[in-house]
Order: structure tokens, then C-alpha cells, then sequence
């Protein structure tokens, strides 16, 4: 015992940090190799040219069609969007350099109150609600009876509010706003949806997934972002009542602590909001597209998972089989990424593939090509 208490002793604290270091080193590459093993390893890829229905990527000669994008409208590089950025840049700068006035600490939920989460909403949902001091319940995905058995239970709290995505980032389907709506009247809740992967372009004006169920007068809240359809730089927003959006003002620590949106950000994304209430011609236009692909891959015998949405994600179930595929369409000239766990639950390995409308005709014949193509090399088609 005296011989070990001296040795701790005399190790230095380089040493011992060393000795740290090399323990992190060894967990962490064990990790890693683990994923390896799995084949989920995720690579990244880097685009050298500005976002479009064609890129170029690091590593690989010509031009390639891109088909893994958020850019479900084509405004990322619309002439009016860019013109509209490069002016605000000149006029405010690059920044305004500073956090908002900084002044509260809550949100809008308290230990009083209750939040009710589909168990597929987007990990920022998950994360909000882990940081949110409210009662935590977490219902089936799309699982109206149990939503329902939730809200029983929850009748004891202050408030309740219903969360959801509108439209589901990696399945590319729609939550049945219509019942959560009248599950939330009937129960006396509140209803939040994320409108990240719909606002733009669902409904008939693109108003999103409200619009397109028509229940705009029924959800209480809508948090989105201006970093896909809306121009696809960053940023985003939350609507509703304007008592709401005032305390949100003051106490949201996310808006209180975080710099304001760059001019450029704002001015691309007033652009393109203007393009789409002056007409609904681009979001016609991807829905057409849509359609095209999900059904051309239905016949060629993929299974492709949501319904209607420019979300496609193409079901393979094994995740070195998706990464491989991806990697083969990658080569044809098609740039499209396999999802697998943990991004995805395990066994719904997949290639989620994003249709834009600035895709021509051509281009989705081609991508369905390439995967019919690839499909048979790796035994995912007979």
C-alpha cells in the first residue's frame, strides 16, 4: 500500500493525463472500429460547385446529379434568390455581430405542464423537449389510440402540448395533423408541428402540411427553418399567437443566446417566399417530379417508404448493402447517401432519395436507371 500511494505520488500530471489520454484513445477507436464492423461507417463527401440538379464532388471528374439535397424548390441557386443575398450583403454587411438582448432563462413549458412526442420526431424536436422542464410522454409513431391513452394520462398537468413533425425527415410520411388536431381539441391540448421538411412546398401553396390537411386554424405552433426549401442557407422560425412569440422573445434561451440571422440569410429567404406566394408554378412542378420517380421505382420493384412527399427513401434494410449501392450510384454519376443506424432504427437501413424541381425529366429517368443498374449488381432486384 505504501509503495503504491508513492508511485501516485511521484506520477506527474503529464502522466497522468497521458495516461487518460491513451484510455479515451483506446474506448474511442474501439468505438469506431465497431462502426466500421457494422457498416455504418458514414463518409463525407465534399461539393466543390454551388448546389443544384447537377455538382461537382471532390474526387470525381464531371458534373453529377445530385438527388440527396434538401433543395426541394431549386431556390438554393435561383438568379432572384442570389441577387436578393448579394444585395442585403451590401447594404447590412456580413453580420450584425452580436446575440440579442440577453434577459431570461425558461421556455415555454414548466414542471407544471406536459409535452406529448411522436417517437420518430426529428432529433432537434427530441433534443428541445430534453432540455424543456416539462412531463415527458412519447407516443407510437402515427399511433392515434395511444396519443390518446397519453393525453388521458396527462390530463393532470397545466398544459399539454402535442408535438410533431408535419413531415418525417427520414420515412417521408405524414402525421395525421387532422386527428392530432381533434385528439387536442377533445383533450384540451396545444399542437406544435416542424414544418422543416414541408414548408414551401406541401399543400396547395406550399404552405405546409396544416395547409395541406386543412387544419392552418387549429395548430397552435409552427417551428420551420429557411435552410432547405426557403433558399437552403440556415436559420428558421417560429409562428403563433402573439403573446406566444413575445414571451418566446424574452425567455427562449436559443434565441436569446444565439447572433442573429446574417442579412444575406434574410434576404435570400424574403426572395424566395416571394417567388412562391406570387405563384405555385415550382411547387407543381416538384410534385409532378415526385410522382414520376415513386412511381418508376414501384414498377422496376423498389419499395419506396412515405407517399407523395419529395422524401423517397428507397428500403434496402441492410446497411452495408445501402452504403455500398450509394457508393456504385456514386460512380453512374448519382449522388444520392445511404442512411442506417443510429440515424435510421436497425434493420431500416435505406437511400434516401430527394427529388427538386429543378430536376428535369430526364435527370429522374436517369436516376431510376442508375439504381435499377446497381440494384441487380448487389441482388436488391431480381
Amino acid at each position: 500500500m505504501w509503495v503504491s500511494s508513492v508511485w501516485r505520488a511521484t506520477l506527474s500530471p503529464g502522466r497522468r493525463a497521458h495516461s487518460a489520454l491513451a484510455q479515451l484513445r483506446g474506448v474511442v477507436e474501439g468505438e469506431l472500429e465497431g462502426i466500421r464492423g457494422a457498416g455504418t461507417w458514414k463518409s463525407e463527401r465534399v461539393i466543390t460547385s454551388r448546389q443544384g440538379p447537377c455538382i461537382r464532388v471532390d474526387g470525381i471528374s464531371g458534373e453529377i446529379l445530385n438527388f440527396c439535397a434538401n433543395n426541394y424548390l431549386g431556390l438554393s441557386s435561383h438568379p432572384e434568390v442570389i441577387q436578393a443575398g448579394v444585395q442585403a450583403l451590401e447594404e447590412f454587411g456580413a453580420g450584425l455581430s452580436s446575440t440579442r438582448f440577453i434577459c431570461g432563462t425558461q421556455a415555454l413549458l414548466t414542471p407544471e405542464d406536459a409535452v406529448l412526442s411522436d417517437e420518430l420526431n426529428h432529433a432537434s424536436i427530441i433534443d428541445g423537449i430534453r432540455l424543456c422542464k416539462a412531463h415527458k410522454y412519447r407516443y407510437r409513431h402515427l399511433d392515434m389510440a395511444d396519443l390518446e391513452a397519453k393525453l388521458q394520462e396527462a390530463q393532470k398537468h397545466r398544459l399539454r402540448l402535442v408535438a410533431t413533425d408535419g413531415a418525417f425527415s427520414m420515412d417521408g410520411d405524414i402525421a395525421p395533423l387532422q386527428e392530432i388536431c381533434r385528439l387536442a381539441a377533445r383533450y384540451g391540448a396545444l399542437v406544435f408541428v416542424d414544418e422543416c421538411h414541408a414548408t414551401g412546398f406541401l399543400g396547395p401553396t406550399g404552405r405546409g402540411t396544416d395547409e395541406l390537411l386543412g387544419v392552418m386554424d387549429q395548430v397552435t405552433i409552427i417551428n420551420s427553418t429557411l435552410g432547405k426549401a426557403l433558399g437552403g442557407a440556415s436559420g428558421g422560425y417560429t409562428t403563433g399567437p402573439e403573446p406566444l412569440v413575445s414571451l418566446l422573445r424574452q425567455r427562449s434561451r436559443p434565441y436569446l443566446f444565439s447572433n442573429s440571422l446574417p442579412p444575406a440569410v434574410v434576404g435570400c429567404a424574403s426572395k424566395a417566399l416571394d417567388l412562391l406566394m406570387g405563384s405555385n408554378t415550382i411547387v407543381q412542378s416538384m410534385a409532378a417530379k415526385t410522382q414520376r420517380f415513386r412511381s418508376k421505382m414501384a414498377a422496376a420493384g423498389f419499395t419506396v417508404s412515405g407517399a407523395d412527399h419529395p422524401i423517397c427513401p428507397v428500403m434496402l434494410g441492410d446497411a452495408r448493402l445501402s452504403s455500398q449501392m450509394a457508393d456504385d450510384m456514386l460512380k453512374k454519376g448519382i449522388f444520392v447517401i445511404g442512411f442506417s443506424y443510429p440515424v435510421v432504427p436497425k434493420g431500416k437501413a435505406r437511400i434516401r432519395v430527394q427529388i427538386s424541381a429543378v430536376h428535369s425529366e430526364e435527370d429522374i429517368d436517369r436516376c431510376v436507371e442508375a439504381f435499377v443498374e446497381v440494384g441487380r449488381l448487389h441482388g436488391a432486384l431480381p
